[in-house]
């Protein structure tokens, strides 16, 4: 990608194609949100819950914009080495020794022990070397701790860190930066402030199908349309964790592979844990099944 291609699109209506191309159907609300980061290199912070298809709005983005993707997976405990850089302490072990066996003097090791040959990226710093060729995507933010938004915050506003043996490291173009949460903490307003923030909020029944019917050619409209309408009948329950989109296509997928050409009782049975993930869930779903199916 050149550095100037993210900025390429000319309409919310260009946004929304590229994404239906490679298979994403956004809502208004998603294209409008994209299309506005581009054009203003702003990172675009993406909340809703799991399986609404966060991450795979920065994957498609890699694609369309012929970038890169860089991605940095959140979790607890997660510090500013691990997402920026650390030093290879094997390499350089291995180095100083050679050094000492040599007619090279002490000060000598020093300054070569942190050569550039022996600095490991990790995704931020990548991110901002390769610059506008990049579509970094810090998923599941809100796994991290405060001092790590802070951190991440601080790289985010100049796009530069310094690395106090080589330097300061700054991307000539900002790489298009996603950030996603699911919302288990709330991330501090400075960051939120940093970001444009978009809600992705599960999918009506109507628009389900038509995304199951796009990431899985072989279900047939009827099923796809069945298998949507079960799935937000489901969502109207008080449920511990809601199935996303992620799995409404994978009950469908299975459902293909029993034979089925719409859900019934026996078929939804069998393969409920293609899209309810906890037991409680499942035990209250299978109870209420018949209420769910009334008319299926």
């Amino acid at each position: 990608m050149s550095t100037t291609s993210a900025v390429a699109f000319g309409s919310i209506e260009e946004v929304e194609a590229a994404l239906q191309r490679e298979r994403y159907l956004p809502d208004r609300g998603l294209a409008t949100a994209i299309y506005l980061a581009l054009a203003t290199r702003r990172p675009l912070l993406l909340e809703g819950e799991a399986g609404v298809g966060k991450t795979e709005v920065a994957k498609t983005l890699a694609t369309i914009l012929d970038a890169e993707l860089v991605r940095l997976q959140c979790y607890e405990g997660i510090d500013a080495s691990q997402a920026l850089y650390e030093w290879d302490y094997a390499r350089q072990l291995l180095y100083a020794r050679a050094i000492q066996l040599g007619e090279q003097g002490v000060r000598s090791a020093e300054l070569g022990l942190y050569g550039p040959e022996f600095l490991i990226e990790r995704p931020l710093l990548r991110a901002l070397r390769h610059g506008g060729s990049t579509v970094l995507l810090i998923d599941e933010l809100d796994r991290s701790d405060d001092e790590f938004e802070a951190f991440l915050l601080e790289v985010l506003s100049d796009y530069s860190v310094t690395i106090p043996e080589i330097g300061t490291v700054e991307a000539a173009v900002p790489p298009v930066v996603i950030l996603t949460s699911n919302r288990t903490r709330e991330l501090h307003d400075a960051l939120k402030r940093r970001c444009l923030f978009h809600w992705i909020d599960f999918p009506g029944a109507k628009r389900e199908a038509e995304i199951i019917r796009v990431r899985a050619p072989g279900v047939s409209e009827q099923l796809a349309t069945s298998v949507a309408r079960t799935i937000a009948r489901i969502r109207e329950l008080d449920l511990i964790k809601m199935p996303g989109a992620a799995e409404a296509i994978d009950w469908a997928q299975a459902l293909v592979l029993l034979g089925a050409d719409a859900v019934t009782s026996e078929a939804a049975r069998v393969s409920l844990g293609w899209v309810i993930k906890n037991r409680d869930d499942l035990i209250r779903v299978e109870e209420l099944l018949p209420e769910l199916l009334a008319d299926e």
